[in-house]
């Protein structure tokens, strides 16, 4: 059995090497913050990635081929990429926030509170707008666009005017997810430098 053979597998075996990696460098000693930036930059390179894809090639191909009347058109997206595209965005999103929130730890409200619980923290000022705007993302997630394409997809009951309202959720939800990444990744990569750029 070749575990490239299958995606599950394939993660698994992925996940096995990162922690025989682990332990090769750092030994047997457990080191949970470790552990919680890890899962968090695993879980937010999938949601990320997948908003990406959406964004830049899912939507535009989408419009091409309902535009292109000789076509396939977009049934096969639609009934098989699709759903399972956002059942590892939507719970990517969800394990991205726990693992950030996980790896602030004592830092969470200050970051909340944009370091004014501190006294003004520059790093609680950064990694706060990244968690706030995350925050947000996390929230368009599973508030405006998982419900929305759920009745786009025919997941759920929906008339035709509901479906037009849905995909105008959707798209916008998205979009300004997709708006809200770039500097959001600001945030969390310049962080620990003390400036944005």
């Amino acid at each position: 059995m070749n575990p490239l053979n299958n995606h599950r597998q394939s993660l698994i075996l992925g996940i096995v090497l990162a922690v025989v990696l682990a332990l090769v460098i750092q030994g047997p000693e457990f080191n949970p913050a470790g552990l919680a930036r890890w899962i968090h930059i695993v879980a937010g390179v999938f949601w990320i990635g997948l908003l990406y894809y959406f964004n830049a090639v899912q939507v535009p191909a989408l419009a091409d081929a309902a535009a292109d009347k000789g076509g396939p058109g977009g049934a096969g997206i639609t009934k098989y990429v699709a759903p399972r595209a956002l059942f590892w965005f939507r719970w990517a999103a969800v394990v991205t926030w726990l693992a950030g929130a996980w790896l602030l730890g004592p830092r969470f409200v200050p970051a909340f509170t944009l370091g004014l619980s501190v006294g003004g923290d520059v790093y609680s000022l950064i990694i706060g707008i990244g968690a706030w705007l995350g925050t947000i993302m996390l929230f368009n997630v599973w508030v405006l666009i998982w419900p929305s394409q759920k009745k786009i997809l025919g997941l759920t009951p929906a008339t035709d005017a509901e479906k037009a309202s849905a995909r105008k959720v959707a798209l916008y939800a998205s979009r300004a997810n997709f708006v809200l990444s770039i500097p959001m990744l600001l945030c969390m990569g310049s962080a620990t430098h003390g400036l944005p750029i």
